[in-house]
């Protein structure tokens, strides 16, 4: 049987999406048959101001994925911190950069799930993954929700707990906050979930 491949890509600034792309990479390695790879988009900020921000290193054991890359893969799970209700502009101007493949439809029919990070909860829990879907749209990408498979985690009142129906998510406040335990297990699942999705979409060999 071929192997399905899932790449997981992320933009992250202070590093609270990585945190939850790396939980995310785990959970889709974890299907057997699936070969699952962690990218990042291209940082489109000078280094002065990521410095004014106090921004962290980029992680130096993940590739930076050019656009064309894209096509290798079979499934995708995609993550962002969040700008005004809506993925960081790093990530964007990664989508725009994908116009030759947009034009030629080369990623029609792939499926992908998202996750993010916001400040807090007014910060684009739920409108962050709704603008996103309109990317993967004009892609044809199909977009995979988690719907309320993660269970009872998914209804948890009694701790603060970022994502939803949409995806994986998790809170950043001031900069301070780490993604909790429970974050992590629902990106944990989230990865597994939409890499057994990829699995089962994936066109096998005659």
């Amino acid at each position: 049987m071929a192997t399905t491949k899932v790449y997981v890509i992320y933009y992250s600034l202070h590093g609270h999406v990585v945190r939850m792309a790396r939980e995310i990479l785990k959970g889709a390695s974890s299907v057997p048959g699936v070969e699952a790879t962690l990218w990042q988009v291209p940082e489109t900020l000078p280094e002065r101001v990521l410095e004014k921000m106090k921004a962290p290193p980029k992680e130096e054991d993940v590739a930076v994925i050019r656009p064309e890359q894209l096509v290798e893969a079979d499934g995708f799970i995609f993550g962002f911190p969040s700008r005004f209700g809506m993925m960081a502009a790093q990530f964007l101007a990664f989508f725009d950069s994908t116009h030759e493949l947009w034009a030629s439809q080369q990623l029609a029919g792939k499926p992908a799930g998202v996750f993010w990070s916001t400040g807090f909860h007014g910060g684009g829990q739920e409108n962050t993954a709704l603008t996103a879907i309109t990317q993967l749209a004009h892609h044809g990408i199909m977009f995979v929700p988690l719907g309320y498979t993660f269970g009872s985690g998914m209804f948890e009142i009694n701790e603060v707990k970022g994502g939803s129906s949409y995806g994986a998510g998790t809170y950043a406040g001031d900069g301070r906050r780490e993604p909790t335990e429970l974050e992590l297990q629902q990106a944990f699942y989230q990865g597994k979930y939409v890499a057994g999705i990829a699995k089962k979409l994936k066109v096998q060999p005659q």
